[in-house]
C-alpha cells in the first residue's frame, strides 16, 4: 500500500507527530489507510493540508476557524467572497485583540510608574492595585 508514514508526512509539513496525532484527533487531517503492520499512512494532500493548518495557525486562526477555511476549500460551492469574508472577520479580531493588549499594555505602565521599587511589599501599590484592596482606577489617576 502507498502513504506516507505519520513520520514522513510530519517531517515534510515541518510538524511533530503528536501534533499530526493531535489535528488527526481534532478531525483536521484523516489517515489514507492503515498499512498491514497498522501504521497510518497519509497520501501527499495530506501534507499539503498540514502545511495549511500550520501557516493558518501562524496567522492566529483557531482550530474552529481552520476547519471552517479546510470547509470552504472542500465546498465546490464556496466562493472566494466565502474566504475573503472570513479573513476580514480575522482582521476584526485580530485588530479587537490589539486594543486590549494595547490597554494591558498602559495599565502595566501606570502601574510600574506608581511604584519606585524599594522597601518593602506590605505597602507595594501594583500587589494593592492587583489584590483589588485600593482600586485599579484610583491606582492609575
Amino acid at each position: 500500500m502507498n502513504g506516507l508514514t505519520i513520520g514522513k508526512v510530519a517531517k515534510k509539513a515541518g510538524l511533530g507527530i503528536e501534533t499530526v496525532r493531535f489535528y488527526e484527533r481534532e478531525g483536521l487531517i484523516k489517515p489514507l489507510a492503515r498499512s498491514a503492520s497498522n501504521y497510518r499512512l497519509y497520501a501527499d494532500e495530506g501534507v499539503i493540508r498540514l502545511r495549511f493548518i500550520k501557516r493558518a495557525k501562524t496567522l492566529g486562526f483557531t482550530l474552529r476557524e481552520i476547519k471552517e477555511l479546510l470547509l470552504l476549500r472542500a465546498d465546490p460551492g464556496a466562493t472566494k467572497g466565502d474566504v475573503k469574508a472570513q479573513i476580514e472577520e480575522k482582521i476584526i479580531d485580530i485588530d479587537e485583540r490589539i486594543k486590549d493588549l494595547q490597554h494591558i499594555q498602559r495599565t502595566l505602565k501606570a502601574l510600574d510608574s506608581c511604584c519606585d521599587g524599594h522597601g518593602s511589599t506590605d505597602d507595594c501599590p501594583i500587589l494593592a492595585a492587583l489584590e483589588g484592596t485600593e482600586a485599579l482606577d484610583e491606582t492609575l489617576s
